[in-house]
């Protein structure tokens, strides 16, 4: 892999709002939020895919677009563990910002993240300006961010929390709630290099595959996985009556499907006719990686 999570993470900080002034307490509760660590998995996608495509790279258009992906990423977990949602204390090994800012602050964390996510994205129009694959990219991150897809999902989540649902429904919250960020930031990244319609369609196929691995095997890790690694409390979804594919298919159905879905994804992209072949590599690399990750 030419890229580590660290490595990804330098090039978001930068971005990063100074702690200072009167509001210096939401931003250190931004900064803190972002700063917890992670996999750091959609910037990361975002930049491969655009690196598979694109014959030249500009760092002053897809840097700001990454960061702002990592602050919509983060927002979101921010409020999904507020004590009117999921109710957590601990996210990557860390309090939850909540526990550690006050509820209040933590909401307002969240709000300013995903506005400075977009403030952040403008950079990218400041560095091209009329450019339609940038016009593209923040298009995408904006729909599949809001009621149409991320936020969506999560209506679903909490609506029908400890009631019977059917396979629609629950592929409804997972193709959104999980699998429309993992879209964003892959399609952005292809459309910030330049792809057809064509191709993003691909993309975005393989993308939600990619998204539907991910949340069920954090399902699994939700039951079997150890708090300690995953740095987050287990029995989550148990605690909030929560409906997952574990519990309607069981275990065993659910990694067969974890497997089923990265094996489609590794499909699509080893198909692909991309510029830089080993992005495209690690692309695989981190897809399969799915597959045996512990958290």
């Amino acid at each position: 892999m030419r890229y580590s999570a660290q490595a990804i993470e330098e090039m978001i900080e930068p971005y990063m709002p100074a702690e200072e002034g009167y509001q210096k307490t939401v931003l250190a509760a931004m900064n803190y939020a972002v700063k917890a660590g992670g996999k750091r998995l959609r910037p990361m996608m975002l930049r491969l895919c655009y690196e598979m495509f694109a014959k030249t790279k500009d760092e002053a258009v897809v840097r700001p677009f990454m960061a702002a992906m990592e602050m919509i990423h983060t927002y979101s977990l921010v409020h999904d563990d507020l004590p009117a949602m999921d109710n957590d204390t601990l996210r990557r090994g860390l309090p939850t910002v909540h526990v550690q800012f006050g509820e209040d602050m933590a909401i307002l964390a969240g709000d300013a993240l995903l506005n400075f996510a977009y403030e952040t994205m403008c950079g990218a129009f400041l560095a091209k300006p009329g450019d339609v694959n940038v016009e593209k990219a923040f298009l995408t991150m904006a729909k599949k961010a809001g009621i149409y897809g991320m936020v969506g999902g999560q209506v679903l989540d909490v609506e029908r929390a400890g009631m019977p649902m059917d396979e629609d429904q629950l592929a409804f919250i997972y193709e959104n709630k999980t699998g429309a960020l993992i879209a964003a930031a892959c399609m952005s990244g292809a459309y910030l290099a330049g792809v057809d319609a064509t191709m993003a369609a691909q993309i975005e196929e393989m993308a939600y595959a990619v998204g539907l691995a991910f949340q069920v095997q954090d399902d699994i890790l939700d039951l079997i996985g150890d708090e300690a690694v995953i740095g987050k409390p287990t029995h989550s979804d148990d605690k909030n009556h929560k409906i997952t594919y574990v519990t309607v298919h069981g275990m065993e159905k659910a990694r067969a499907y974890v497997e089923e879905m990265s094996n489609k994804a590794i499909g699509i992209l080893e198909k692909m006719e991309v510029w830089d072949e080993e992005a495209k590599g690690d692309m695989i690399v981190l897809v399969k990686s799915l597959i045996d990750r512990d958290r």
